[in-house]
C-alpha cells in the first residue's frame, strides 16, 4: 500500500516537470481545493432527564429498543448546576452550553455577576419592562455568535416561542428570561435593540412559536412600542411563513432567510399538533439545514424540543413522552439528512443533551410492558408484578402507577384506598397527571438537579466523555466546529 503511494506520487512529480519542460503558451492556472464546510447542530430536549428519556425509550420502542440517540457513539453524562442554584433553571443552562459561563438563575447569556431583576409591568398589564439597569453585568460570546464572525449561516429553531430561555440563549444578552419583547428585538437587524453580533443580515433562519413578542399590542400581541416586528423582518429580505402551508411552499433553493413562528405562543404538543397548521420538528430542522447549507463555509442550528419540559411542569407525562419521541425524530431526520453531503460527518458535529432534570420516577418493580400501543398502554400503565403479573398495590391496598412524580399537582390528601379502582384507562390517558410525592400548584411540578445524557456523532465527538461541566461543553463545541 505505501509502495504504491509513493509510485503515484512519483508519477505526478515526474508528469508536472515534463509540462514545465515544454515551455507551452497555455494560461497557468493554480487550483486550489474549497475548503468543505463545517457545521454543528446543537440538539436540546428541554428537561429531558434520564429517566425521561428511559420512558420515552419503552413508550415508543419498549424496553429492548433504541432511540437515535439512544444509538450516539460518544457520550457523557453533564452536571447542570448553576452560578446560584443546586437546580437550574433553563436560561443559565442553556446558556452555560453556549457562552462557557456560568449565571445566575434566570439571566441569559451575560457574565457571571448579571443579577437577575424582574420585569415591571407595562401600560397593558404585562410584565415587560426592561429594569436591568445599567451596570448589570456584561454579554458573554455565544457559539452562535462565533458562528456569524467566521462567516458562518446561522438558525435557531424550537416547539417553544423563539424569544423563550433556550433559543433566547443562543442570540440575547438580557438580565432576566421574561423580557420577550427584548429578546425578540434583538433579532430585527438594524432595529433598535438588535443585536449587531449576529451581522448587518441577522440569523438566516428562526423557526418556532412566539408571534405574540413579535407584534404589537393593538394587534393581538404584546409589543407596547407598536413595532411589528414581523413586517420589519420582511422588510429586511425574509421569506415570512406563518402556517405549514407557507412552510410548506418555501424552497430553500431561493430562500436566503426565513422566519416562520406559527403560534402566538408556544407551539402545539406533538400529540395535539394539527399537521395543517403547525410543522413538526423534524420537518422544521430539515428544512433549516437546507437553507443554512447555502453558506459554503458552514452554519450553526439550535434545535430545541422545548415543550418536554413543559409536559414534565405539568405532569402530563404522555406529553412529554410524545415530544420526547418527536425530537427524537428530529434528531434521526438531521443525521439521514447531513449525510447526504456528508457521509461520514467528517465536517459536522451533532450534539444532544438536556439543560436539566425533572422529578419523573418510575415506580415499583413493573414487569416489562413492552412499547406503548392500542390495547397496551405500556410504562404509562400502573405497575404490574414481574412474576405473577398481578396489579401491585400500596400500603392503603391501591394501585400505582409506574411514573410517578417527586412533586406535582395531583397528590392524594389523604388515605390512597380511595384511589383501589385506579386503572390503566386513566393512568394512560393523554392528559392524567401522574401522582405526585408532595404537592405543588397546577403546572409547577420542579426541575431536578441530577445530571443529564450529552450524545455525540462527527467531527470532535470523540472529545465529549467522562462527567463534565455544562460550561465545558462550550469549548468542546467551539473547537470541533472550527469556531
Amino acid at each position: 500500500m505505501t509502495r504504491r503511494k509513493f509510485s503515484v506520487a512519483g508519477c505526478s512529480v515526474a508528469i508536472t516537470l515534463m509540462l514545465a519542460a515544454c515551455g507551452s503558451d497555455a494560461k497557468k492556472e493554480e487550483v486550489v481545493a474549497e475548503a468543505p464546510p463545517k457545521n454543528v447542530i446543537f440538539f436540546l430536549g428541554d428537561g429531558m432527564g434520564l429517566t425521561t428519556m428511559t420512558a420515552a425509550r419503552i413508550y415508543s420502542v419498549g424496553e429492548d429498543g433504541s432511540l437515535t440517540m439512544d444509538t450516539l457513539p460518544e457520550t457523557a453524562f453533564v452536571k447542570t448546576f448553576s452560578n446560584d442554584a443546586q437546580v437550574t433553571d433553563s436560561a443559565p443552562s442553556m446558556a452555560a452550553y453556549m457562552t462557557g459561563v456560568k449565571m445566575n438563575n434566570e439571566v441569559i447569556s451575560m457574565s457571571a455577576n448579571t443579577v437577575a431583576i424582574d420585569p415591571g409591568t407595562d401600560a397593558n398589564g404585562n410584565k415587560l419592562v426592561n429594569k436591568c439597569g445599567t451596570g448589570n453585568g456584561t454579554p458573554a460570546t455565544t457559539l452562535l455568535e462565533l458562528a456569524k464572525a467566521k462567516g458562518f449561516a446561522a438558525g435557531v429553531v424550537s416547539t417553544a416561542r423563539v424569544t423563550h430561555a433556550t433559543p433566547a440563549a443562543t442570540y440575547a444578552h438580557i438580565c432576566h428570561r421574561d423580557l420577550e419583547n427584548d429578546i425578540a428585538a434583538a433579532l430585527v437587524p438594524g432595529g433598535t435593540g438588535y443585536n449587531s453580533a449576529l451581522g448587518t443580515t441577522g440569523l438566516e433562519v428562526v423557526l418556532g412559536g412566539g408571534a405574540q413578542f413579535f407584534t404589537p399590542f393593538k394587534s393581538g400581541g404584546k409589543r407596547s412600542d407598536d413595532r411589528d416586528l414581523v413586517a420589519e423582518l420582511k422588510a429586511k429580505s425574509y421569506t415570512i411563513a406563518n402556517n405549514a402551508t407557507d412552510f410548506k411552499a418555501v424552497d430553500p433553493a431561493k430562500t436566503d432567510r426565513l422566519f416562520g413562528v406559527f403560534t402566538s405562543s408556544h407551539m402545539s404538543y406533538d400529540l395535539d399538533r394539527d399537521a395543517a397548521k403547525e410543522p413538526s420538528l423534524a420537518e422544521m430542522t430539515t428544512k433549516a439545514m437546507d437553507v443554512l447549507a447555502k453558506n459554503k463555509k458552514g452554519y450553526f442550528l439550535m434545535v430545541e424540543g422545548g415543550r418536554i419540559d413543559h409536559a414534565l411542569h405539568e405532569t402530563t407525562a404522555k406529553k412529554a413522552l410524545q415530544d420526547t419521541v418527536a425530537f427524537d425524530n428530529a434528531i434521526k431526520a438531521a443525521i439521514e439528512k447531513a449525510k447526504l453531503t456528508d457521509p461520514t460527518l467528517a465536517n459536522t458535529l451533532i450534539v444532544v443533551t438536556a439543560d436539566h432534570d425533572h422529578t419523573l420516577v418510575l415506580n415499583g418493580y413493573a414487569k416489562r410492558t413492552g412499547k406503548t400501543a392500542a390495547g397496551n398502554p405500556g410504562v404509562l400503565g400502573v405497575v404490574k408484578n414481574y412474576v405473577t403479573g398481578a396489579v401491585e398495590k400500596d400500603l392503603d391496598g391501591a394501585p400505582y402507577s409506574i411514573i410517578g412524580f417527586g412533586n406535582g399537582e395531583n397528590r392524594t390528601q389523604s388515605s390512597r384506598a380511595a384511589m383501589a379502582s385506579l386503572d390503566e384507562t386513566v393512568t394512560s390517558a393523554n392528559t392524567y397527571h401522574q401522582e405526585a410525592v408532595i404537592r405543588t400548584t397546577a403546572g409547577n411540578e420542579t426541575h431536578g438537579g441530577t445530571d443529564v445524557f450529552l450524545g455525540a456523532i462527527g467531527k470532535g465527538s470523540e472529545t465529549f466523555l467522562g462527567t463534565i461541566d455544562n460550561t465545558k461543553v462550550f469549548g468542546l463545541v467551539k473547537t470541533a466546529g472550527g469556531l
